[in-house]
């Protein structure tokens, strides 16, 4: 019988090489347990009722309905699973789309192991982890902007993260604790999806005018 502590983690992602290895990775935690993997979002969805997971590792470039719109359909089934997704994608628009169909976070592929863990440790507990490829990105997305809806204090967590810092360093480095660096990394998360929707509708009424 499955121990009621170990959380059960589904993967979606079509390079069998990589799923394999997070599956090994996943299933040598104490914590975690891999309990399916899929190499398309059609299968991982049809097969979803009997997994039960409470979180999936997914990636976007899939043969198929595509990650983030099986992220849309899964979260508009089964809201309360957490959707992280893992790819080598780091454009703005793939973050920004995942975030707006429901992801929990967003890695990309360079991850260490270690941290690919620590993330889903994370997750559970309410955080939006983010790699540092993809701070670097919103850091660079807010600067586009005139004025920037973060605080000097997201701006600050930001700016750490970019640095490959983890969430402890970056409680002691500014004096705040674990659970305070997790809430400004979730509003960071809404203000960028906030943003990009914001983006898309000054776009759209441009491309109207023209």
């Amino acid at each position: 019988m499955l121990n009621k502590n170990i959380t059960r983690v589904l993967i979606v992602e079509d390079d069998e090489i990589i799923r394999e290895s997070f599956v090994s990775l996943i299933n040598s935690s104490e914590s975690f347990l891999c309990i399916a993997n899929y190499d398309t979002c059609e299968a991982a969805i049809k097969n979803l009722s009997n997994d039960t997971p409470q979180i999936i590792l997914m990636d976007i470039g899939l043969p198929g309905i595509s990650g983030i719109e099986g992220i849309r359909r899964i979260k508009k089934v089964y809201p309360k699973i957490d959707i992280l997704v893992v790819s080598v994608h780091d454009e703005d628009e793939k973050v920004f789309d995942a975030l707006c169909a429901g992801a929990s976070g967003y890695l990309t592929k360079n991850i260490n192991p270690e941290k690919l863990l620590n993330s889903l440790v994370e997750v559970l507990k309410g955080g939006a982890p983010m790699s540092t490829n993809i701070a670097k990105m919103v850091i660079r997305s807010f600067q586009i902007s005139s004025e920037s809806p973060l605080t000097n204090r997201e701006t600050e967590v930001l700016q750490q993260l970019a640095r490959g810092k983890s969430y402890t360093m970056i409680a002691d480095d500014l004096h705040i604790n674990k659970e305070t660096v997790r809430s400004h990394i979730k509003n960071i998360y809404q203000k960028l999806n906030v943003n990009s929707k914001a983006e898309a509708l000054d776009k759209a009424s441009k491309d109207r005018l023209i």
